[in-house]
């Protein structure tokens, strides 16, 4: 009895962790906090001869990313998950869009750093799934 009284005790510990967070709440991920900031769809990126058009559509997504622990951590690509839990990655190159995060992105113990992730998916809701940078 006792057995199944820490059993179900755990899991109800393991149920109140929040997942999901709504666009504009701080979500915490071990020492990285995360807020995103705005998100926009757009039909093509760059101008001129630098012209881009996606596959599907753009979405551009700011994100203010701190850094809360003492040491440097890298801060990995992020990933959409559509509907039916498809899974999309962030592009790699983004010409045209003003204060992308790049490719390198290294933040400094209590950094916070705002910037840009672009993606290319089809226009629909998304989830964006975001670590702890280990």
């Amino acid at each position: 009895m006792l057995l199944a009284a820490i059993a179900l005790a755990a899991c109800q510990r393991q149920n109140s962790v929040q997942i999901n967070f709504k666009m504009g709440e701080k979500v915490t991920a071990g020492a990285m906090n995360y807020n995103v900031v705005q998100a926009a769809w757009r039909a093509q990126m760059g101008e001129s001869f630098n012209l881009r058009t996606p596959k599907n559509r753009f979405l551009v997504i700011t994100l203010s990313a701190n850094n809360g622990g003492s040491r440097e951590v890298s801060l990995p690509f992020a990933t959409l998950e559509g509907p039916g839990g498809k899974e999309y990655r962030e592009i790699e190159e983004a010409p045209g869009v003003e204060n992308w995060f790049g490719l390198l992105r290294n933040l400094q113990g209590s950094e916070t750093r705002q910037g840009n992730l672009v993606f290319d998916v089809p226009l629909t809701s998304y989830r964006l799934r975001l670590t702890d940078g280990g």
